[in-house]
C-alpha cells in the first residue's frame, strides 16, 4: 500500500484513502447517503468485535471463568459481543447469500446485550436492494484492516493507539461521504480544519463540553484528542450533546464508541430549541456548528423564553436563537465557539441588529473570526466564528478583556484541496489560535490556567 502524505486536517493521504478508494469501488450504483451506513456499520462491528476478542483472549489466559463475565468487559469499556455477532463468524459466512440477514442478527444481538447501543446500529443489511456479493467483498476488505486493540482498558497500555487507528478510518470515511453527498453531507459533518480552529482556540482541557447540534460528533472527538495531545487524560472532560436528526445521532454514537469516548448524547426530533434535553446543563465549553440561516425553526412558538436574554430572535432566522441558547448554557466562567454565516455579523433584519447590539453592550462577545469561503461541504458562502464568554475578567493571571472584542481576519487563508473545497493548514490554525491566546493574556501553568474548569460540577447552575 502506498505511503501517503500526512495532513492533520483530515486529508490523510495514506491507508485511509486507499481503504476508502477500495470500498467506494464496491458501491456500484448505491447513493453515498445509503452506502455510508452500510460501510460505517461494518467498520464499527469489526472494531467492537476485535476489542472483545482481544479482551477475551487476555481473560482466558488469566482466568477462564472471568472470560464469560460481562462485567469484566464493561470495566474496561469493552462492549460484550455474543458469539453470533463476532467478526470471525461473519467473515466465515461472507460469501453466503444470507450474509445480510446474519449481519442484521449480529447488530440486534449486540444492541440487546449493550444498553448504550440500543437503537444505534444499522439493521437493514438483508434488504433485497443491497447487493450481497458487494457485502461479502466489503467484509473481506474490512477484515484486512488489522485493527486489533490491545486487551487493556481505554486510555491505558496500547489501547489508545488502536482507538486512534479506527477513529482515523471512521473520521476519514465520514469526511469522504460528506464530500460525496455535497450539501446534504454538511448536515452531519463539520470540516475537520474548522473544528480544529474552535478546539485550539478554546482549549478544552477539563470540564463539561457541550454541543447542542452535534452532528456526527466531530467536535467531541477533536476535544478529546486535544486533551490527550496536551498530556491530559481522556476522562478529564465530560461530554454532552443533542441532535435532532435520528440517523445523524446514530452516527455520532458510533463515532464516539469507536474512540472509547463516554458521552451523554440525547436525541429528539424537536431539537434543542423546543425540547432542550439538557436544560439544566451549564457547560465550561460549548462548540457548535448550527445549520446556517434556518427559517423553519418554529420560532413563532417561542416568543417568550428565558433564553432570549438579549431579545426575541426573528421567526425567519435561527442564528440569534442559537447564539442565545448557547450563551444560556454557559457556566459562570464558560466560553463558547459557534460557526455561523457571515451575515450574522451585519444583518439588521427583524431585530437582529438590536440583539447583536444588546450582546455587545452586555460584553458577552469575546472574539470574531472571519473565515474564507469554500470551507464547507454544504455551502460555498463564507462563514465566521463567534466566541462568547461569561466572564471576560476572570483574574488570577488572565487579562481583563472587558469592553473589548478581538477581530481576526482569516478570509485569505486556506489552500484548495480539490476543485471546490478549501482547508486551513496546521500553520494557519496555529496562527489564529495563538493570536487569540496572546490577546487573552493566558496565565502560565501554575498561575491560574484552567481557571474556568476547576471542578466538573453536576448538572445545575454551576
Amino acid at each position: 500500500m502506498a505511503k501517503g502524505k500526512q495532513n492533520n486536517n483530515g486529508a490523510n493521504l495514506g491507508f485511509e484513502a486507499e481503504l476508502f478508494k477500495a470500498a467506494d469501488k464496491l458501491r456500484g450504483n448505491m447513493e453515498p447517503s445509503d452506502y455510508k451506513h452500510v460501510v460505517l456499520g461494518l467498520i464499527f462491528l469489526k472494531y467492537i468485535s476485535d476489542a472483545f476478542e482481544a479482551k477475551h483472549q487476555a481473560l482466558l489466559a488469566e482466568d477462564p471463568l472471568a472470560a464469560e463475565d460481562r462485567d469484566e468487559y464493561l470495566a474496561d469499556n469493552v462492549f460484550w459481543v455474543p458469539k453470533e455477532a463476532r467478526w470471525s463468524h461473519l467473515q466465515a459466512h461472507a460469501k453466503r447469500p444470507e450474509i445480510g440477514s446474519l449481519i442484521d442478527e449480529a447488530m440486534r444481538a449486540i444492541e440487546k446485550d449493550n444498553e448504550s447501543l440500543k437503537g444505534v446500529l444499522p439493521k437493514d443489511y438483508a434488504r433485497p436492494a443491497l447487493n450481497k456479493v458487494m457485502l461479502g467483498e466489503l467484509i473481506d476488505l474490512i477484515s484486512g484492516m488489522g485493527l486489533h486493540p490491545s486487551p487493556s482498558g481505554r486510555g491505558t497500555g496500547g489501547q489508545g493507539k488502536s482507538y486512534d487507528i479506527l477513529g482515523r478510518v471512521y473520521e476519514y470515511f465520514l469526511g469522504q461521504f460528506a464530500g460525496a453527498e455535497g450539501k446534504r453531507g454538511g448536515e452531519f459533518y463539520t470540516p475537520r480544519s474548522v473544528v480544529r480552529v474552535l478546539v485550539e482556540m478554546l482549549e478544552p482541557y477539563c470540564g463539561r463540553v457541550y454541543d447542542p447540534c452535534c452532528g456526527s460528533g466531530g467536535m467531541f472527538v477533536q476535544s478529546e484528542k486535544f486533551v490527550q495531545e496536551h498530556g491530559g487524560r481522556i476522562g478529564d472532560i465530560a461530554i454532552y450533546g443533542q441532535e435532532s436528526n435520528y440517523t445523524t445521532w446514530r452516527l455520532a454514537k458510533m463515532n464516539l464508541a469507536v474512540r472509547g469516548i463516554d458521552a451523554d448524547i440525547r436525541w429528539n426530533n424537536e431539537g434543542s430549541f423546543h425540547k432542550d434535553e439538557l436544560r439544566d446543563l451549564k457547560a465550561d465549553y460549548i462548540l457548535a456548528n448550527p445549520p446556517f440561516n434556518i427559517s423553519d425553526w418554529g420560532g413563532e412558538r417561542l416568543r417568550e423564553d428565558v433564553r432570549w436574554k438579549f431579545g426575541a430572535p426573528p421567526v425567519s432566522n435561527a442564528n440569534y436563537a442559537w447564539l442565545q441558547h448557547i450563551y444560556w448554557h454557559l457556566a459562570p466562567f464558560g466560553v463558547a465557539g459557534v460557526v455561523l454565516a457571515n451575515g450574522s455579523m451585519s444583518s439588521n433584519q427583524s431585530g437582529e441588529g438590536e440583539i447583536r447590539k444588546a450582546m455587545l453592550e452586555a460584553d458577552v462577545v469575546d472574539c470574531m473570526v472571519a473565515l474564507p469561503g469554500q470551507l464547507f461541504y454544504s455551502t460555498q458562502i463564507p462563514a465566521c466564528l463567534w466566541f462568547l464568554a461569561r466572564n471576560k475578567n476572570p483574574g488570577k493571571g488572565w487579562r481583563d478583556r472587558r469592553g473589548q472584542v478581538l477581530f481576526i481576519d482569516a478570509r485569505n487563508m486556506g489552500v484548495m484541496v480539490d476543485r471546490t473545497r478549501r482547508e486551513l493548514t496546521d500553520e494557519e490554525i496555529k496562527k489564529i489560535a495563538d493570536t487569540y491566546h496572546a490577546w487573552r493574556g493566558e496565565p502560565q501553568p501554575g498561575e491560574g490556567a484552567g481557571l474556568r474548569n476547576t471542578s466538573p460540577l453536576p448538572l445545575g447552575e454551576g
